[in-house]
Protein backbone atom coordinates (compact mmCIF):
# COMPACT_ATOMS: atom_id res chain seq x y z
CA UNK A 1 0.00 0.00 0.00
CA UNK A 2 2.73 2.20 0.80
CA UNK A 3 4.13 1.89 -2.56
CA UNK A 4 0.59 2.86 -3.79
CA UNK A 5 0.36 5.89 -1.89
CA UNK A 6 4.15 7.10 -2.87
CA UNK A 7 3.33 6.36 -6.78
CA UNK A 8 0.01 8.86 -6.56
CA UNK A 9 1.91 12.14 -4.48
CA UNK A 10 5.03 11.21 -7.32
CA UNK A 11 2.35 11.66 -10.11
CA UNK A 12 0.55 14.63 -8.03
CA UNK A 13 3.84 15.81 -7.95
CA UNK A 14 4.80 16.03 -11.32
CA UNK A 15 1.61 17.18 -12.52
CA UNK A 16 1.63 20.18 -10.27
CA UNK A 17 5.37 21.00 -10.86
CA UNK A 18 4.57 20.88 -14.65
CA UNK A 19 1.43 23.47 -14.03
CA UNK A 20 3.18 25.62 -11.92
CA UNK A 21 6.60 25.98 -14.69
CA UNK A 22 4.23 26.70 -17.44
CA UNK A 23 2.89 29.66 -15.35
CA UNK A 24 6.06 30.47 -14.18
CA UNK A 25 7.03 30.97 -17.80
CA UNK A 26 4.19 33.24 -18.53
CA UNK A 27 5.29 35.29 -15.64
CA UNK A 28 8.92 35.48 -16.35
CA UNK A 29 9.23 35.82 -20.28
CA UNK A 30 5.91 34.99 -22.25
CA UNK A 31 3.66 38.12 -20.82
CA UNK A 32 7.38 40.56 -20.47
CA UNK A 33 8.10 39.98 -23.55
CA UNK A 34 4.88 40.57 -25.07
CA UNK A 35 4.44 43.80 -23.01
CA UNK A 36 7.07 45.25 -25.40
CA UNK A 37 5.39 44.42 -28.79
CA UNK A 38 2.55 46.25 -30.40
CA UNK A 39 -1.34 45.99 -29.54
CA UNK A 40 -2.05 43.93 -32.47
CA UNK A 41 0.70 41.80 -32.00
CA UNK A 42 -0.13 40.40 -28.38
CA UNK A 43 -3.89 39.74 -29.28
CA UNK A 44 -2.60 37.51 -32.01
CA UNK A 45 -0.35 35.99 -29.95
CA UNK A 46 -2.36 35.34 -27.31
CA UNK A 47 -5.34 33.74 -29.15
CA UNK A 48 -3.15 31.61 -30.79
CA UNK A 49 -1.89 30.56 -27.50
CA UNK A 50 -4.90 30.14 -26.08
CA UNK A 51 -5.77 27.31 -28.83
CA UNK A 52 -2.23 25.52 -28.35
CA UNK A 53 -2.55 25.09 -24.59
CA UNK A 54 -5.29 23.58 -25.25
CA UNK A 55 -3.75 19.95 -25.47
CA UNK A 56 -4.28 16.53 -23.63
CA UNK A 57 -0.59 17.22 -22.40
CA UNK A 58 -1.55 20.08 -20.73
CA UNK A 59 -4.70 19.11 -19.81
CA UNK A 60 -3.65 16.04 -17.97
CA UNK A 61 -1.34 17.90 -16.10
CA UNK A 62 -3.48 20.77 -15.29
CA UNK A 63 -6.45 18.05 -14.24
CA UNK A 64 -3.72 16.41 -12.43
CA UNK A 65 -2.96 18.76 -10.00
CA UNK A 66 -6.45 18.43 -7.89
CA UNK A 67 -7.05 14.86 -9.07
CA UNK A 68 -4.16 12.96 -8.21
CA UNK A 69 -3.29 15.69 -5.11
CA UNK A 70 -7.44 14.52 -4.09
CA UNK A 71 -6.61 11.14 -4.99
CA UNK A 72 -3.39 10.95 -2.67
CA UNK A 73 -5.33 12.41 0.15
CA UNK A 74 -7.96 9.56 0.25
CA UNK A 75 -5.34 6.92 -0.02
CA UNK A 76 -3.68 8.92 3.61
CA UNK A 77 -7.20 8.63 5.17
CA UNK A 78 -6.75 7.38 8.63
CA UNK A 79 -5.25 8.06 12.00
CA UNK A 80 -1.48 6.40 10.98
CA UNK A 81 -1.13 8.50 7.96
CA UNK A 82 -2.25 11.94 9.56
CA UNK A 83 0.80 13.66 9.62
CA UNK A 84 0.93 13.25 6.39
CA UNK A 85 -2.64 13.70 5.48
CA UNK A 86 -2.39 17.17 6.94
CA UNK A 87 0.09 17.99 4.45
CA UNK A 88 -1.42 17.13 1.45
CA UNK A 89 -4.91 18.54 2.41
CA UNK A 90 -3.10 21.85 2.52
CA UNK A 91 -1.75 21.11 -1.38
CA UNK A 92 -5.38 19.99 -2.07
CA UNK A 93 -6.68 22.94 -0.90
CA UNK A 94 -4.03 25.84 -2.86
CA UNK A 95 -4.44 23.73 -5.98
CA UNK A 96 -8.63 23.51 -5.95
CA UNK A 97 -7.95 27.25 -5.45
CA UNK A 98 -5.45 27.71 -8.33
CA UNK A 99 -7.85 25.60 -10.31
CA UNK A 100 -10.82 28.11 -9.71
CA UNK A 101 -8.51 31.41 -10.28
CA UNK A 102 -7.48 29.98 -13.69
CA UNK A 103 -11.53 28.71 -14.61
CA UNK A 104 -13.31 32.10 -13.07
CA UNK A 105 -10.97 34.76 -14.11
CA UNK A 106 -7.86 33.61 -17.01
CA UNK A 107 -10.48 31.57 -18.79
CA UNK A 108 -13.19 34.35 -19.62
CA UNK A 109 -10.22 37.10 -20.19
CA UNK A 110 -9.08 34.44 -23.01
CA UNK A 111 -13.00 33.79 -23.72
CA UNK A 112 -13.56 37.22 -24.55
CA UNK A 113 -9.92 38.16 -26.62
CA UNK A 114 -10.80 35.05 -28.95
CA UNK A 115 -14.32 36.91 -29.45
CA UNK A 116 -12.54 40.12 -30.38
CA UNK A 117 -12.13 38.40 -33.48
CA UNK A 118 -9.43 38.70 -36.41
CA UNK A 119 -6.75 41.67 -35.03
CA UNK A 120 -6.31 42.96 -38.07
CA UNK A 121 -10.00 43.67 -38.34
CA UNK A 122 -10.56 45.00 -34.52
CA UNK A 123 -10.84 48.98 -34.51
CA UNK A 124 -9.47 49.77 -31.17
CA UNK A 125 -7.08 47.18 -30.35
CA UNK A 126 -6.10 49.37 -27.34
CA UNK A 127 -9.02 49.13 -25.84
CA UNK A 128 -9.09 44.85 -26.19
CA UNK A 129 -5.79 44.97 -24.95
CA UNK A 130 -6.30 46.79 -21.80
CA UNK A 131 -9.14 44.92 -21.08
CA UNK A 132 -7.04 41.82 -20.67
CA UNK A 133 -3.60 41.93 -20.37
CA UNK A 134 -3.10 43.50 -17.06
CA UNK A 135 -5.77 41.43 -15.10
CA UNK A 136 -4.80 38.47 -17.13
CA UNK A 137 -0.94 39.01 -16.00
CA UNK A 138 -2.35 39.48 -12.66
CA UNK A 139 -4.41 36.87 -11.95
CA UNK A 140 -1.38 34.51 -13.50
CA UNK A 141 0.62 35.39 -10.81
CA UNK A 142 -1.58 34.55 -8.37
CA UNK A 143 -2.10 30.80 -9.59
CA UNK A 144 1.86 30.88 -10.46
CA UNK A 145 2.36 31.33 -6.85
CA UNK A 146 -0.41 29.18 -5.35
CA UNK A 147 0.73 26.09 -7.67
CA UNK A 148 4.62 27.00 -6.41
CA UNK A 149 3.12 26.23 -2.94
CA UNK A 150 1.13 23.63 -3.64
CA UNK A 151 4.58 21.92 -5.03
CA UNK A 152 6.58 22.85 -2.18
CA UNK A 153 3.63 21.50 0.28
CA UNK A 154 3.73 17.94 -1.87
CA UNK A 155 7.70 18.06 -1.36
CA UNK A 156 6.61 17.66 2.37
CA UNK A 157 4.40 15.65 2.57
CA UNK A 158 6.76 13.34 0.77
CA UNK A 159 9.10 13.88 2.99
CA UNK A 160 6.79 13.46 6.14
CA UNK A 161 5.36 10.16 4.45
CA UNK A 162 9.14 8.35 4.12
CA UNK A 163 10.07 9.28 7.74
CA UNK A 164 7.19 7.75 8.96
CA UNK A 165 7.37 4.72 7.00
CA UNK A 166 10.77 4.31 8.02
CA UNK A 167 9.12 4.49 11.65
CA UNK A 168 6.98 1.79 10.94
CA UNK A 169 9.81 -0.19 9.62
CA UNK A 170 11.87 -0.13 12.93
CA UNK A 171 8.83 -0.97 14.98
CA UNK A 172 8.19 -4.21 13.05
CA UNK A 173 11.55 -5.22 12.82
CA UNK A 174 11.93 -4.40 16.56
CA UNK A 175 8.85 -6.73 17.28
CA UNK A 176 9.69 -9.22 15.15
CA UNK A 177 13.06 -9.78 16.83
CA UNK A 178 11.93 -9.42 20.00
CA UNK A 179 9.03 -12.46 18.77
CA UNK A 180 12.04 -14.27 17.19
CA UNK A 181 14.38 -13.64 20.67
CA UNK A 182 11.69 -15.19 22.99
CA UNK A 183 10.54 -18.25 20.82
CA UNK A 184 14.04 -19.71 20.74
CA UNK A 185 15.88 -18.51 24.18
CA UNK A 186 13.26 -17.56 25.92
CA UNK A 187 14.40 -15.30 29.41
CA UNK A 188 17.70 -15.95 28.92
CA UNK A 189 17.99 -14.54 25.46
CA UNK A 190 16.12 -11.76 26.10
CA UNK A 191 18.77 -11.10 29.05
CA UNK A 192 22.30 -11.98 26.92
CA UNK A 193 20.64 -9.43 24.57
CA UNK A 194 20.19 -6.47 27.09
CA UNK A 195 23.48 -7.37 28.09
CA UNK A 196 25.15 -6.95 25.06
CA UNK A 197 23.49 -3.74 24.21
CA UNK A 198 24.45 -2.70 27.60
CA UNK A 199 27.91 -3.36 27.14
CA UNK A 200 28.13 -2.39 23.87
CA UNK A 201 26.57 1.29 25.03
CA UNK A 202 29.76 1.28 27.93
CA UNK A 203 32.01 0.43 24.92
CA UNK A 204 33.27 -2.71 26.87
CA UNK A 205 33.26 -6.26 25.09
CA UNK A 206 30.92 -8.78 26.10
CA UNK A 207 33.22 -11.62 26.41
CA UNK A 208 35.14 -9.69 28.71
CA UNK A 209 32.34 -8.53 30.59
CA UNK A 210 31.39 -12.27 31.12
CA UNK A 211 34.99 -13.32 31.97
CA UNK A 212 34.52 -11.01 34.67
Amino acid sequence: MFAVRMATMMLALLSTGLVAGVFFAYAISVMPALARTSDRTLIEVMQKVNIVIINPWFMFAFMGTVGFTALAAVLHLGKDQRSTLIWIGIAVALSVIAFAVTAALNVPLNEALDAAGDPASIVDTAAVRADYEAAWVRWNLARTVLTTAAFLVLCAAMFVAGVQHGKSAEATAGQAFSQTSAQQGGPVAGQQFSQQSAALSLGTPYGAQQRR
